[in-house]
This record gives structure tokens, C-alpha cells and sequence, in this order.
């Protein structure tokens, strides 16, 4: 074998974001998990996560939140997957709800709040952290699960794919310096997006688009992957790195965008990429490096409402109850990615993708607010049901195996930003 460790399971998992971990909290606890994340479990764009997650308000709001959805993705969305996210979003809240999640409220009930592009108060929150709320509660109860086994620092290098019949069979990893061969019945790619090949981008930087430039090396099928979005208010800061980004709620609740001669010049609660460019244009007027962003209107609720971009505001010398934020658009998400059907089933047998990592056609041309974390839900409970219906054989790999490394990282992003480039000029004729 070549020196590699081979590790049998029914199902590996590669990420650890709300979709990675809904999964494998969905599969049956007969069955062996692996799962497996280049960093800790805590270093997820999940985790980042500020607004919060739609959920559709009773029948009367459901045609609402389709339009809403697909008047933001600019009607290139797949209506099919829309209904889908739209129907199963209380089904998704309340299994978040049965692994431990609490969202802010009181004893009549969770409170929701607005984000640019929605038409209702649909919006479950905890405080300015929701992410971090799912994700310590998700982590939390996987770690009484005794059938996930729980693999950080661990880096998949290739996928396991058979030869004779072109079907994943597992993955390649590193971990702790040791080759792996993880022969699995399914594998589950939940990699995140390509926010690490950007300069300026609200992602961790080590999520770079790894499951999509392994998708392309196999010739797994990819769907709309120039489709990228640039959120409206990352805070502008000149140092390099990780954006810190000012949640759409804050927009949503009355903040206001202003220019350096505090004028208003957009309508704050269009869709992401319509602020974004009205953003874009006024600081190539002004000839500024970024615009601003009156707080005042929440002064009397900012504190209690968004601590977290409190605290951060005041970390940098700014007094959020009277100096506007400095903030600019940033790479926020990938709508784009491997091509997946209504069952997270990718174009390769045994492989699925959830999460940013696959494109199910929700998103369209551009991400409706916080429906990202709703998507990694709803799709990854879809693809748990998938993998137990399905209940493929364990084939176990049985050529000679050679050393599998890395995709470098210069590599990953020419790759994937060729691709792009290659998707744009389809796109445009």
C-alpha cells in the first residue's frame, strides 16, 4: 500500500460547516462517520456567520420568499431547488432546533429581523453571532455521537475514484503527517467556497476552492461557477487579511449608507449586489478606498443588538455612536460551484456535495441574505436520506496506490479562476 493508513467507513465527510455537520448528525447512529477538516471544527465560514437564517412565515409568506429569492438571483435560479429551500425551511429550523440551537427571543417566541432583498421579517437570529451559535451547539451534540469520528488538521489530497467504473470510493488525506486512504460506501464533499484566492474576502483564507479544483481535475460536472458574490460591508481596515464583516441586519434595522460628505446615494435595502455596485461607483467618484456607514439610527440598540460589531468597532478606535464605519465590498460567497441534483448527488456515483461547495441552483446569480445557512441545512438533510436509501456496497481499493499530495495553493486558484474566466465568456455569448 505503499505506506498509506487505510481507514474503512460508510460514509467520510470532508468540512466542517453547518452543512458537513448537519449530515452527520442525519445519518443513522449505526453507521460509521468519518469526518475529516483541514483546520479545527471551529474554522468554518458557518462560523463567521453573522444575520441569520430564513424560515418561511406560514403559507402567506411563501410566495413571497420564493420571489424575494428569485428576484434577488436575478431569475437565474432553479425554481425547482427555491421551492424545495422555501417548503423544507421549518423542517430545517426545527431539526437546528432539536441538535440544541436557541435563536433570540422571549417566552412567546424566537424574534426575526430583515436583510436587504427580503420583503418580511423572516430572519431567525442569535444575537450577531448566529453562526457561532448553530455551530458550538451542532459541535457540541456531534461529540456525543460515539459513530463520528472526528478527524481536525486533516487535508484531503484526491479523491479515491475506481478506475474501471469511474465512482468515488473514498478520499486521499493528510493528517499528522500520515497518508490515508479513507474507503468510504459515500463520500461528502462540504469544502466551502473560493473566498481564500481573493485579496480581499470575508472567508477564512485556508477555504479555497479545494473540492472544486479536485471537481475539475475528475471532470465533475460544475454549474455557474462565475457566479461570485461581493458583500456591500466588509469593514474597511488598511491592514491585509480577513475582512471583518458588518452583517446585512444592521442595514436591514436602519443603518445608513453615506458618502464622505455624509450623503446617502443607494437604497440600503436592495440586494447585495446592486448596494455593492452603487458602493463601487461612489467611491470611484469620490476617489475614496471605501464609503461609510451611518449607525446613528440604531444607536439606542446597537449594543444590545449586534455586540459583536460593537466591541469590533470600538477594538478600532472608532465610537459607534457617533463616527460612521469605514466599509467596502468584499469576495462574500460562491452562488456557483459542483453541480449537484435535489439529492446533493453530484455527476460522479458516491459523491455528493453540500453546502457553498455545490451549486443547487438556489442561489441563481446572486445569494438572497442569509439563505446560505438555510441551504447547508436543508440540502444536507437531503443527502442524508439520499446515502441511507441508496446504501452502496463498501468496495474496497485494491490497485497499488502511489504518494497523493497537495494541489498546491497557486495552483488551486489558477485552476479555478480559469475555470471562471472560461464561465463568463459562455455566459456572455
Amino acid at each position: 500500500m505503499n505506506n498509506f493508513e487505510n481507514i474503512t467507513c460508510d460514509v467520510v465527510i470532508v468540512g466542517s460547516g453547518v452543512a458537513a455537520l448537519v449530515c452527520a448528525l442525519s445519518l443513522p447512529k449505526d453507521q460509521n462517520i468519518v469526518l475529516i477538516t483541514k483546520k479545527s471544527l471551529i474554522d468554518s465560514n458557518s462560523y463567521l456567520a453573522q444575520g441569520g437564517i430564513c424560515v418561511m412565515r406560514g403559507d402567506s409568506d411563501r410566495d413571497s420568499f420564493i420571489e424575494d429569492t428569485l428576484r434577488a438571483g436575478h431569475f437565474q435560479n432553479d425554481k425547482e431547488a427555491v421551492e424545495i429551500l422555501v417548503d423544507e425551511s421549518n423542517a430545517a429550523i426545527k431539526t437546528l432546533q432539536e441538535l440544541g440551537v436557541v435563536f433570540t427571543g422571549d417566552e412567546n417566541g424566537p424574534y426575526y429581523t430583515r436583510e436587504g432583498g427580503h420583503s418580511n421579517f423572516r430572519i431567525l437570529y442569535h444575537d450577531d453571532v448566529t453562526g457561532k451559535s448553530i455551530m458550538e451547539s451542532l459541535i457540541e451534540t456531534m461529540k456525543k455521537r460515539k459513530n463520528i469520528n472526528i478527524m481536525e488538521n486533516c487535508s484531503m489530497t484526491d479523491l479515491l475514484i475506481s478506475k474501471k467504473n469511474e465512482e468515488c470510493l473514498g478520499i486521499y488525506a493528510i493528517h499528522n503527517g500520515k497518508n490515508l486512504v479513507i474507503n468510504s460506501r459515500s463520500t461528502v464533499l462540504a469544502t466551502g467556497g473560493i473566498g481564500g484566492i481573493y485579496k480581499n474576502s470575508t472567508n477564512f483564507p485556508h477555504i479555497r476552492g479545494d473540492g472544486i479544483a479536485l471537481a475539475i481535475k475528475h471532470n465533475i460536472e460544475l454549474k455557474d461557477i462565475s457566479y461570485v458574490q461581493i458583500h456591500p460591508t466588509a469593514l474597511y481596515e488598511e491592514k491585509l487579511g480577513r475582512r471583518f464583516l458588518i452583517s446585512e441586519s444592521v442595514r436591514g434595522e436602519g443603518a445608513q449608507l453615506i458618502n464622505h460628505k455624509h450623503e446617502r446615494f443607494t437604497n440600503e435595502l436592495n440586494p447585495r449586489d446592486i448596494v455593492s455596485k452603487a458602493i463601487l461607483k461612489e467611491m470611484e467618484k469620490d476617489g475614496t478606498k471605501y464609503e461609510l456607514l451611518d449607525l446613528n439610527p440604531l444607536k439606542d440598540s446597537i449594543e444590545k443588538r449586534f455586540p459583536n460589531i460593537y466591541n469590533k468597532i470600538i477594538e478600532i478606535g472608532l465610537n459607534p455612536l457617533k463616527d460612521p464605519i469605514p466599509v467596502v465590498p468584499s469576495q462574500h460567497y460562491t452562488m456557483g460551484g459542483i453541480k449537484v441534483d435535489m439529492d446533493s448527488k453530484t455527476s460522479m456515483k458516491n459523491l455528493y456535495a453540500i453546502g457553498e461547495v455545490a451549486c443547487t441552483g438556489v442561489h441563481g446569480k446572486n445569494r438572497l441574505a442569509s439563505n446560505s445557512l438555510l441551504e447547508g441545512v436543508v440540502f444536507a438533510k437531503r443527502s442524508a436520506k439520499s446515502i441511507i436509501k441508496e446504501n452502496p456496497p463498501l468496495i474496497t481499493y485494491m490497485e497499488d496506490l502511489t504518494k497523493k499530495t497537495l494541489i498546491s495553493d497557486a495552483e488551486i486558484s489558477l485552476i479555478i479562476k480559469e475555470r471562471i474566466y472560461e464561465d463568463e465568456l459562455a455566459k456572455a455569448k
